[in-house]
């Protein structure tokens, strides 16, 4: 299996238009120039055990959707949206068996699920936003945005927020579905297949990642605009240049928020008022983690790298993994998790990035997009395209 930086671009780009843009990329895929092969495996030593808990399968999975889907966890259960069988799962953490299902809901569910007060919250690909009662699945109620979800929703409080694929943020009421308040932007023609999901600071702020590379602070009770900084300029002389798309995860804590960007950097702020404290230079389709006082972040060539939380420098990077698509990291009992396009997780040490464990779900198709979720008490479920699921804990 071999990538060109013409198939990466195909498989992560989409028109703003409409999604026929990607499927019309994806035909025009070819490995005969700038080839890339992912890395091949080496052996390793296992310094940590992993033990599989259970694995099991969620319908079909994503396929070539590419909506990096991924579970969510909430005590002692994971939900699981399944966009071919129109169906939600509750499963059980310590089994994988499923507390309840719902099956032919007539949306196509097109981002994770989003779980907080109660109540799981997912999106269509249609603009459907869905909410439904944690406990036994009944339907809560629907609401609609203006485009696609690709994005998990996030409950904030007694607030639903909604990313939509148009540049628009939404929020509602989470009791009832009733329209609390809007905000948009204008968006580039072209664009990184994904959203930034809305994320929650403990100061009442939503951050969230644009596709013209600016990071923006909402206050969650309103709406209204808090600062508004550039992670990194559109620059460049092609549309597929210009792409600056801050699509991953965006880590808000009280020491500051970090976002990274494909146009070729990573950044801090501070919280409250946006100002800017470093970057980082570095390509990433993906997200950020914390762990401790560093940030771990997978860049565009399948390089791991940890990177201090206070100035950006970077600690280390692992490139044993170099065009293997790698998820958002993950942090297990302190470890490093990513996933990969062969559906293999490894582990890596925090302190120096060494690959100390590895696991697998599924086959060569098993690809791991969306990043892997971690419980309070460190089960860590991953996901596959193909709608495979597993849960590790670590040995201790």
């Amino acid at each position: 299996m071999s990538f060109s930086r013409n198939a990466l671009v195909a498989a992560l780009v989409v028109a703003v238009a409409g999604c026929s843009g990607i499927k019309d990329l994806m035909h025009k895929m070819s490995s005969s120039d700038n080839v890339h092969r992912p890395a091949a495996l080496t052996a390793i030593t296992p310094s940590i055990g992993v033990h599989k808990l259970w694995t099991r399968s969620i319908g079909k999975g994503e396929r070539l959707l590419d909506l990096r889907m991924r579970p969510a966890i909430d005590g002692n259960r994971v939900y699981v949206a399944e966009p071919y069988g129109h169906s939600l799962h509750a499963l059980d953490l310590a089994t994988g068996r499923d507390v309840w299902k719902i099956s032919n809901v007539g949306v196509r569910f097109s981002g994770g699920p989003g779980v907080g007060g109660g109540t799981v919250v997912t999106g269509s690909i249609n603009g459907d936003v869905l909410a439904y009662d944690a406990g036994t699945g009944a339907e809560r109620w629907h609401a609609n945005v203006t485009s696609e979800i690709v994005s998990t929703p996030l409950v904030a409080g007694d607030v639903v927020v909604v990313r939509s694929g148009d540049g628009k943020v939404a929020a509602f009421n989470l009791a009832d579905g009733q329209r609390r308040w809007g905000y948009e932007r204008q968006v580039p023609s072209l664009s990184l297949r994904g959203n930034s999901s809305p994320v929650l600071g403990g100061n009442g702020l939503v951050y969230v990642g644009f596709a013209d590379g600016d990071l923006v602070a909402l206050r969650a009770a309103d709406g209204s605009k808090v600062w508004e900084q550039t992670v990194a300029q559109p620059e460049g002389r092609s549309d597929i240049d210009r792409m600056a798309d801050i699509d991953g995860s965006v880590v808000a804590e009280a020491g500051g928020v970090f976002a990274a960007s494909y146009k070729g950097k990573v950044a801090a702020f501070a919280a409250e008022t946006g100002a800017p404290q470093w970057t980082h230079a570095l390509i990433s389709y993906g997200g950020l983690v914390r762990g401790g006082n560093s940030l771990y972040v997978s860049d565009s060539s399948g390089t791991v790298w940890g990177l201090d939380g206070s100035t950006g420098a970077g600690l280390w990077k692992q490139e044993a993994l170099a065009w293997r698509w790698l998820s958002t990291p993950a942090v297990q009992d302190g470890y490093v998790v990513v996933g990969d396009l062969q559906g293999y997780l490894h582990w890596l040490k925090p302190d120096t990035g060494a690959i100390v464990a590895r696991a697998r779900i599924g086959g060569n198709k098993d690809a791991i997009r969306g990043t892997p979720q971690v419980s309070a008490d460190g089960v860590l479920v991953a996901e596959t395209t193909q709608g495979k699921l597993a849960a590790f804990r670590i040995n201790k």
